[in-house]
């Protein structure tokens, strides 16, 4: 089981700080979304540069364009991209090829999508192998958890690799431990705890008790 840390809301100098601060207690680095509208794949070539030895999630929602689009991230030093279940599965399949040519892998973000039994059993009938349980922000603000779907999850998946993530924090964290999620990425558990590196720590240390 790995923590994943999502950088999002930061500048880069403030989280390659923290990442610095975080790095024993970090299994993966992932640069969310908002932080690669801002600043591209930048903060992957940092990541990379600064911490050889982590895996870099960059968290792309690819919706098009899958081969070309995961192939920058591979480039710039990401070990996985995103892309989105709700998309075409030939997008899906571009991302797959793109990753099998750098022996890289593809994490494909549930979020939305509607009907989990069929599109799992799509997905993984295509080769995927690492899927992520994802609510995201908007549904958070109105009490949605991923603890649901993340059950369900462990059901239907055949042999993937799942992530979860929503919200998770170092009071609920051994919730997603108990039902077996392979990755748990905490995001504003961390970044926006009031000691940031002690959040972390603890997390760390109950995912890997």
């Amino acid at each position: 089981m790995k923590l994943q840390l999502a950088l999002d809301g930061t500048k880069l100098a403030d989280a390659l700080s923290l990442a610095e601060k975080v790095r024993d207690y970090v299994d993966i680095f992932e640069v969310g979304s908002p932080f690669i509208i801002e600043e591209g794949m930048r903060p992957v070539r940092e990541l990379r540069k600064r911490f050889p030895e982590k895996e870099i999630l960059a968290d792309t929602k690819i919706m098009d364009g899958g081969d070309y689009e995961a192939e920058l991230t591979y480039l710039a030093g990401a070990d996985y991209c995103t892309v989105l279940g709700v998309t075409d599965t030939l997008t899906i399949q571009g991302c797959l090829e793109a990753a099998k040519r750098h022996n890289k892998k593809v994490f494909v973000d549930m979020i939305c999508v509607e009907d989990m039994e069929k599109r799992v059993a799509e997905i993984e009938t295509i080769g995927v192998d690492c899927i992520s349980v994802h609510v995201g922000v908007d549904q958070q603000a109105v009490g949605r958890t991923p603890l649901e779907a993340l059950a369900q999850m462990k059901q239907l998946s055949k042999h993937s690799q799942i992530s979860v993530a929503g919200g998770i924090n170092v009071k609920t964290v051994k919730q997603y431990k108990e039902l077996g999620a392979d990755i748990i990425i905490v995001g504003g558990g961390i970044l926006h705890a009031a000691d940031p590196i002690a959040a972390a720590k603890t997390i760390y240390q109950q995912i890997k008790a």
